[in-house]
This record gives C-alpha cells, structure tokens and sequence, in this order.
C-alpha cells in the first residue's frame, strides 16, 4: 500500500463524523518531506471549528495510522481567519 492509500485509509475512519456535519476532506498533496497537504470541502471549508476539526481529528488519525507523516496542513484554512 502507497503513502496516498495509507492517509486515505486513516481518513476513512474520520470521514463519517465529517460527514454527519455535512463535510469531507481530500488529499491534495503529499511532499517529500512527509507533510500532507488536504483540502476542507463542504461545511468543513467555512465552519469556525475547522481548525480544532483538523488539529484533534484529522491530523492525528493521520499520523497515528501512518508513521511517515510529519505534519498535516489545509490548503484552504487560511481562507477563513
């Protein structure tokens, strides 16, 4: 399995709570380095908790499931502040 196969994987087990919210997530990018770059969709691209949404739900089911990554950051976040 691929690193892009490996962060989608561990995306699918956040996907449902995103979901519910009317929100999802897709991978834009993954650097050399190990930094995953995403992008918010949905209620997830304009709700003000994105952030605590990416910080304490997204970025560590990432980098619980897939050791390799170093840091996980929303293209579309900053849009917001």
């Amino acid at each position: 399995m691929n690193l892009t196969e490996q962060v989608e994987q561990a995306l699918e087990t956040i996907r449902p709570y995103l979901k519910a919210d009317g929100g999802d997530v897709s991978v834009e990018e993954i650097t050399a380095d190990g930094t995953v770059k995403l992008k918010l969709l949905g209620n997830c691209g304009s709700c003000p908790m994105s952030f605590m949404t990416m910080k304490s739900g997204i970025e560590q089911a990432i980098m619980k499931a897939v050791p390799q990554i170093t840091s996980v950051v929303a293209v579309n976040m900053a849009e917001q502040a």
